[in-house]
């Protein structure tokens, strides 16, 4: 495999972690760049193609399991800490639970399986796509105009089951390929009364389980694809996805509750107009 194969792996593998967690569609920019670089690559076939996609998406996966690391040790009850009294007690009892998560997870799991084969047939397409860019944007804007002036939730350890599972419903959107799974659980948080931090903290969270279920039995169905020929393709993605989504990542979460959501909508739009133009 000559090093420009090996440069385009690494250039999607960038594209992955800038986009994944991103509330700008990573499916909008894989369209754009599948026709570009993948289709070009004789030993890519559409399967192997699709696997690759896969794998570069768990370095994605990866970086938010290290970033908040911590969190998901608690979620999962694998640190035994101290007993405490007073005040740290309190804040000690009030954290995010696991149930919370699985909570917010329910509404996308049923419908996904439910809609599967009708959403691969129908709904991934270059118009689909633009469409989901387009709405997404529009409701990413409405939930920032019409959010409370004050945050009810300034921490993602004050959501309720009734934040949790309206979070979850609102993923669903996220089904539409282009809409963009942080896009539309960030907005729906935002405007339940969460600070964007908040609903980002979570919307992350809430990604990692249902990504890497996702991943995993992709990959079991594609396992004969991971060849000698492969492997250093798959490799490179996956580094450098893993790389650059732990730096994209950590950054956004430091950058959404300045900016908020609009710049985000307007990218999108922006990014419709760019896949139209190069495609139509």
């Amino acid at each position: 495999m000559d090093f420009l194969t090996l440069l385009k792996a690494i250039i999607l593998g960038i594209v992955e972690g800038l986009t994944e967690f991103a509330p700008v569609s990573s499916t909008g920019h894989m369209v754009i760049v599948d026709d570009m670089w993948l289709q070009s690559e004789q030993f890519l076939t559409k399967y192997v193609a699709n696997t690759f996609k896969i794998v570069i998406q768990l370095g994605s996966i990866l970086a938010v399991v290290i970033l908040f690391r911590d969190r998901f040790i608690e979620l999962l009850g694998l640190r035994i800490g101290k007993k405490e009294t007073g005040k740290a007690n309190v804040e000690r009892q009030s954290k995010l639970k696991l149930t919370h998560v699985i909570v917010g997870l329910i509404p996308a799991a049923v419908f996904g399986l439910l809609l599967e084969d009708y959403i691969d047939e129908y709904l991934f397409s270059i118009e689909t796509v633009l469409i989901g860019l387009v709405i997404g944007a529009v409701f990413m804007i409405i939930a920032d105009k019409l959010r409370p002036a004050k945050p009810k939730v300034e921490s993602v350890d004050q959501i309720t089951y009734k934040q949790a599972l309206t979070i979850g419903l609102v993923q669903c959107f996220a089904l539409w390929p282009g809409f963009s799974r942080s896009g539309s659980t960030i907005s729906g948080g935002v405007l339940l009364g969460m600070s964007h931090r908040a609903a980002a903290d979570f919307t992350f969270i809430m990604a990692v389980p249902i990504m890497a279920g996702a991943s995993a039995l992709s990959i079991v169905k594609n396992w004969q694809y991971f060849t000698l020929e492969t492997l250093p393709f798959f490799i490179a993605g996956f580094i450098s996805a893993f790389i650059v989504a732990i730096v994209s990542v950590r950054y956004f979460l430091k950058l959404i509750n300045k900016i908020k959501l609009v710049p985000f909508a307007i990218y999108r739009i922006v990014l419709a107009a760019v896949i139209y133009i190069v495609y139509f």
